[in-house]
């Protein structure tokens, strides 16, 4: 018996066991479970594209979101003061407002994302082109309130052209005229506009809670805001939970603070830029070439932690330490930017041995003589200007001959005479040596034998007077 049929078998046994229990429960019984089963019978789950965007975007209505924003607007018309920052940051009546509110903004870009994907699931229908033509949300949330159901009306319109590009509504004119996308129904406009107005509303919020967290951010952590600004002070304070756990925190963890995984396609887990947090995003970072803006990180951090343990001491009320910590960095950010010093060319130091003595003489020279190049190893090392080598191998190896076979004189092994030493040859013997040879031999060897008397006379002389060869001891 198969696995199969065992399987149904059990089936089988599972549904009689049911009968059996229906049957047993019959009469009235019977009839109220009719009644339940009918008061319980339940409707078809509504498409999700009919839902309207409040089913999954809950932050707007959120009484959470209400409290914050009413909040906001009570602190926001007075001015804090110094009596009430003092003692722990933590203790004063604005920080929880501030925490809570940096928690919102974070929220907050949350639902825009999930709007933005509601609007754009929606409005495929009528224009599925313009997601990858418009990839920024925002800028896709605000053209899809302008074009509706009429995407004629793309080409002039003043408020389009505020939102995109002159090239970019030029490529999403010409898209819309060729669209394949069917007409939205009234029913499906109004569910993305409303989708629309919620989202440009939260946007709304998000700036201006920023900017009522950048206008306290001077009381709380004034050096802190200096360096890197008030907005990615308060981003980083509220991640690390409060100035003081921040001033406790070490510098590569502050760097860190705000990192997040960005998907690639929506395939891939990597991480765009690994390492990198608000502080890397920071203004006075971007300011520098890529290639040094990891370096610069993580000198902003570790000033960073410095000027966030003043604060939480509420030292240096009026910012001078943070002046003092972003002219460091800032002369830092020069001294890595200058080109570098041009290298001077120095002549070599003079030797420090002296002159060494050179070896002279007949037979030193002699040496150089019979060592010195011969002239056929000249005339190979001979090179013509201008004219095209043939290779001795045949192989392409750059070896020539050089001038040798095409030009000299003959003579393969001649002697390399040193001009300067030679010994001279006077006029009379040069012009015999040119007219009658044999009578320039005979010169020759008269000269030789008058050279020998003279010199076996000059002995005999010598060895008379006692003297000896070498002289007398």
């Amino acid at each position: 018996m198969s696995l199969a049929d065992e399987l149904l078998a059990d089936l089988e046994e599972a549904a009689e066991e049911e009968e059996e229990e229906e049957e047993e429960g019959g009469g009235a019984g019977g009839a109220g479970a009719e009644a339940a089963i009918e008061d319980v019978r339940e409707e078809p789950p509504p498409d999700r594209q009919r839902d309207s965007v409040r089913s999954i975007a809950k932050l707007w209505d959120s009484r959470a979101f209400a409290e914050i924003m009413q909040k906001i607007e009570e602190y926001i018309g007075r001015q804090p003061k110094a009596a009430e920052v003092l003692g722990p940051v933590e203790a004063a009546p604005e920080y929880r407002v501030i925490v809570d509110a940096n928690n919102l903004t974070v929220e907050i870009e949350n639902e825009l994302n999930i709007i933005h994907k509601f609007i754009r699931d929606n409005y495929s229908k009528r224009f599925p082109e313009l997601e990858s033509l418009v990839p920024n949300a925002l800028d896709y949330i605000r053209t899809v309130k302008e074009l509706g159901n009429s995407l004629d009306k793309c080409k002039n319109n003043e408020n389009v052209q505020q939102i995109l590009t002159n090239a970019t509504i030029m490529v999403v004119s010409v898209t819309a005229s060729t669209t394949q996308g069917q007409q939205l129904t009234e029913e499906e406009l109004e569910r993305i506009e409303e989708a629309c107005d919620m989202a440009l509303e939260l946007n709304q919020a998000k700036h201006r809670i920023y900017e009522y967290v950048e206008s306290r951010m001077s009381f709380i952590a004034p050096n802190l805001s200096i360096i890197i600004g008030a907005s990615t002070a308060a981003k980083i304070m509220g991640i690390a939970g409060g100035l003081t756990n921040l001033s406790k925190m070490p510098a590569c963890n502050i760097m860190l603070l705000g990192a997040q995984r960005k998907t690639l396609s929506g395939f891939s887990s990597t991480s765009v830029l690994p390492h990198t947090g608000y502080i890397y995003h920071s203004d006075i970072v971007q300011s520098l070439p890529p290639d040094l803006r990891r370096k610069a990180a993580r000198l902003v951090s570790a000033k960073c932690t410095l000027a966030a343990r003043v604060d939480s001491f509420h030292e240096s009320q009026d910012g001078k330490v943070g002046y003092e910590l972003k002219e460091e960095i800032e002369r830092k950010f020069d001294k890595w930017q200058e080109p570098p010093p041009v290298k001077q060319v120095k002549p070599l130091p003079a030797p420090l041995d002296g002159q060494r003595k050179k070896r002279g003489g007949r037979r030193y020279r002699k040496m150089k003589e019979r060592l010195g190049l011969t002239e056929i190893r000249k005339q190979a090392n001979r090179m013509s200007f201008g004219e095209i080598e043939e290779d001795a191998y045949q192989e392409d190896l750059g070896f020539s001959l050089g001038h040798l076979g095409k030009a000299g004189s003959g003579r393969v092994r001649q002697t390399q005479v040193n001009e300067a030493t030679k010994a001279r040859i006077s006029k009379t013997l040069q012009g015999l040596e040119i007219v009658n040879p044999q009578a320039a031999e005979k010169k020759v060897a008269e000269a030789n034998q008058k050279y020998f008397s003279s010199m076996a006379e000059f002995l005999k002389v010598k060895s008379e007077k006692g003297g000896g060869l070498l002289g007398s001891s």
